[in-house]
């Protein structure tokens, strides 16, 4: 690539990125980059080959398509020119153009941001906009020719973890992305052409993202830096960024409202780029793009640390060889390749977030907007909380033990920096977005399961102060016990998290010797009562001690839809995980208890026109599209009828995920519906996020490796297992009869041998005896 600058250096700023990266050589990452193996020394029959990213980019799955590595802060991938709630990711399986690469995507959530850094090869003459989308509410057309969009062909799509490909057709150019950490890595071959681009563009972002201020700066023949400042479901984003040309950059124009801007730097909300040169047919271009919260320093830093070469396959290399590790934490066995499919993509899914949110040297940018120094932990963001404290967090528990202690350690951090603990945190920024202080549960489990590597002291005192908060409902729960439904919208659902999260901080509290905290805690931990209606046996809103919100639906409907939170009557009525005991006898005993089960997964009735998007995955009533209800096939094993999981687990797992597009019946949601299908297609769910015990349901693979830490192994062996031999017959752990329908964490951890024999009739007697059943306070 033959380019030239046009005007001078900033000589200023280059010896301060030199001085920067020089400072950088001499000290070492957090978490340093993985040795970079030659593309030969990845092995060939390596776990990846398991992963179909293109699973959940159909539907509302909303999954992030591109390059990335375990919980790396880069998501590399294609921007779409089409917006709407099916591109929160950037990307969706039925749309045929991309407007270029961004470096930041979300996975799976319910509304869209990021998308920051677009780099877009194009030729032919510059085209500052990406053209108009299509808007059928107002009556706008797509018109992607009038911009630098560009469409594609699935055909010529390739996508396995690391790596991504496509080509664009309107260009002719062959596109080829990979990351690390921090750094993505493009690679354009480019056709004959004299007139060849490389537009980059820090206006545009991902569905509510909208820039306020950017700057794009060049600093020598190859180096540009810069930074883009947005507003969007995050309210005040910072990104800093280093570009890298492998060749000398000989011409730059840049743009500030598509208009030129003379000199050597642009700033303003709409600052974009472009590198041109002429090109030979084949001709390839590569560029890297670091990235920092911090500053754009701190970006090519990070990018010389982590890829200080230009062997771009070494890289895809390395990323694939981080993939199998972190798969490689679950071995699965069965001959059922589609199986494999959906479990390894699933296991893929919950390994994108939380993600890194700071930089080599450990800076990163705080709750409180501050740069914070040398942190002694890997700070992370992206914390759905409300969706994955229920089976991504706990997974995490098993899997990855270290990496949840960053958890933690962030979580910590926010609560100095914002004075609670994150709701829903992204980059660095609480949204405030869904019910409940669903950190504590995560918090909670954490503690009571050892995990080390931060202070418990602390965390329990950051917990116990934000439960005491007076903000989104909770001065009524301390008040009144219940907040009313003319006080608070989404007060049932509230309400009904707030309980679980006493709960799950009540047994810190226990553990800590803190009895009248455990007292208190405990008694708030039962408010849920205070939601239930006897008469109609549904939780429902109040607006008084005496006095319930009337008309009432079970169903969703205009009148009711402010008492839950994407959700129903149904669904939300289940939601007690930390007392299923408690909630049994509510509901008349076992006999009531079943009774009313077995009608959520038949019930049919008139969702109303404003039935949110997410009561998808339906089952009768039960909306397996939605967190809610992800616990509530496993209730039945607390009333002794553990076959009736068996049922309803098997129809879920076989019917409800594929190895298509369309393969998730719901949002993606940063891992919460996919931990759901690893644990349960191994065998066991953790009904209560924090009581560590798993629940029993209905294995699918004929053997499974849990990798743990420190060099143990857990291997679940299941005998004669099939689509028709679904139910649990008997078990053996390490040679003893086990008799229980639920394991316990510390089991798994000791490492051992758990045999399963099915059959293809229930067994009227494993799981059935009241000593054998879950328990809400196990022994």
């Amino acid at each position: 690539m033959s380019i030239r600058v046009p005007y001078p250096v900033n000589h200023t700023l280059l010896m301060a990125l030199r001085s920067t990266a020089l400072s950088l050589a001499l000290t070492a990452c957090l978490h340093p980059a993985p040795a970079q193996p030659t593309a030969a020394s990845v092995p060939t029959a390596g776990l990846t080959r398991f992963v179909d990213p293109r699973i959940g980019t159909g539907f509302h799955g909303h999954v992030f398509m591109g390059a990335n590595v375990p919980f790396g802060a880069v998501q590399l991938g294609p921007s779409q020119l089409s917006t709407g709630w099916d591109w929160c990711s950037g990307y969706h399986v039925s749309d045929s153009t991309i407007v270029g690469f961004a470096h930041t995507h979300l996975n799976g959530t319910g509304i869209g941001d990021l998308g920051d850094i677009l780099l877009m090869p194009t030729t032919g003459p510059v085209r500052l906009h990406k053209g108009t989308p299509a808007d059928p509410a107002k009556g706008v057309k797509t018109d992607w020719r009038s911009g630098y969009t560009s469409l594609f062909r699935h055909a010529t799509e390739q996508a396995r973890p690391g790596y991504y490909a496509v080509r664009l057709d309107r260009y002719n150019i062959g596109v080829e992305l990979t990351a690390t950490e921090r750094v993505g890595v493009h690679r354009y071959t480019f056709p004959k052409a004299k007139d060849a681009h490389i537009l980059i563009d820090l206006q545009e972002g991902v569905g509510w993202d909208r820039a306020t201020d950017t700057h794009l700066e060049q600093v020598n023949d190859t180096t540009l830096v810069g930074y883009r400042y947005s507003k969007g479901w995050a309210p005040d984003q910072r990104i800093y960024f280093a570009v890298v040309f492998a060749k000398p950059i000989r011409s730059l124009a840049l743009y500030q409202d598509e208009m030129p801007v003379r000199g050597r730097s642009a700033r303003g909300p709409r600052t974009k780029g472009v590198v041109s040169f002429a090109t030979r047919a084949g001709d390839q271009v590569l560029v890297k793009v670091g990235v920092s919260p911090v500053s754009s320093a701190n970006a090519l830093a990070n990018l010389r640390a982590e890829v200080p070469h230009w062997r771009f396959d070494q890289v895809v290399a390395s990323a694939d060889a981080a993939w199998n590790r972190a798969l490689g934490r679950v071995r699965v066995e069965t001959a059922d390749r589609d199986r494999l499919k959906v479990f390894y993509t699933a296991l893929y899914h919950t390994l994108t977030a939380p993600s890194i949110f700071n930089d080599c040297n450990g800076d990163y940018r705080g709750a409180d907007g501050q740069v914070h120094t040398g942190a002694g932990f890997t700070n992370l963001t992206t914390f759905s909380l409300w969706d994955t404290y229920r089976a991504a967090h706990p997974l995490h528990t098993l899997l990855h033990p270290t990496r949840v202690g960053d958890m933690i350690n962030s979580m910590l951090a926010i609560f100095e920096q914002q004075g609670k603990l994150p709701v829903w945190h992204l980059v660095g920024n609480e949204t405030n977005t869904m019910p409940g202080n669903s950190a504590i549960p995560v918090v909670a489990d954490a503690i009571l399961k050892g995990i080390g590597g931060f202070d418990v002291s602390k965390a329990y005192q950051d917990m116990k102060a934000s439960a005491m908060l007076d903000e989104r409902g909770l001065n009524w729960v301390k008040q009144t016990g219940y907040i009313p439904a003319d006080a608070e919208v989404e007060n049932v659902a509230k309400g009904l998290e707030f309980a679980i999260d006493d709960w799950c901080l009540a047994q810190v509290a226990r553990k800590l010797g803190q009895t009248a905290d455990y007292a208190y805690f405990s008694k708030r931990g039962q408010y849920y009562r205070n939601y239930f209606d006897p008469q109609t046996r549904f939780m429902r809103g109040r607006v008084s001690d005496s006095t319930w919100r009337t008309p009432f639906s079970p169903f969703v409907s205009r009148h009711m839809k402010d008492d839950f939170t994407e959700g129903n009557a149904w669904q939300y009525t289940w939601l007690v995980p930390q007392d299923v005991e408690g909630l049994m006898t509510l509901q008349g005993g076992e006999g009531g208890f079943v009774q009313k089960l077995d009608s959520l997964f038949v019930a049919k009735g008139d969702l109303g026109e404003e039935a949110s998007g997410d009561i998808t995955g339906l089952i009768g009533q039960y909306a397996h599209g939605n967190e809610p209800s992800h616990h509530i096939t496993y209730l039945y094993a607390y009333a002794g009828q553990p076959w009736k999981t068996a049922d309803r687990v098997r129809y879920i797992l076989d019917s409800l995920y594929a190895s298509r597009p369309d393969g998730l019946c719901g949002n993606e949601d940063v891992g919460q519906m996919s931990a759901w299908y690893i644990l349960s297609a191994v065998g066991f769910y953790p009904v209560n996020p924090a009581n560590g015990l798993y629940v029993f349901g209905s294995p699918v693979f004929d053997e499974v490796t849990l990798n743990l830490d420190a060099d143990r192994t857990f291997r679940i062996r299941v005998k004669n297992n099939s689509a028709r031999n679904r139910y649990i017959q008997r078990m053996r752990l390490n040679g003893k009869p086990y008799t229980r329908s639920y394991l316990r964490h510390a089991d798994i951890l000791a490492g051992g041998d758990l045999v399963i024999e099915m059959g293809d009739q229930p067994s009227r007697v494993w799981g059935v005896a009241p000593a054998d059943r879950p328990r809400s306070m196990p022994e």
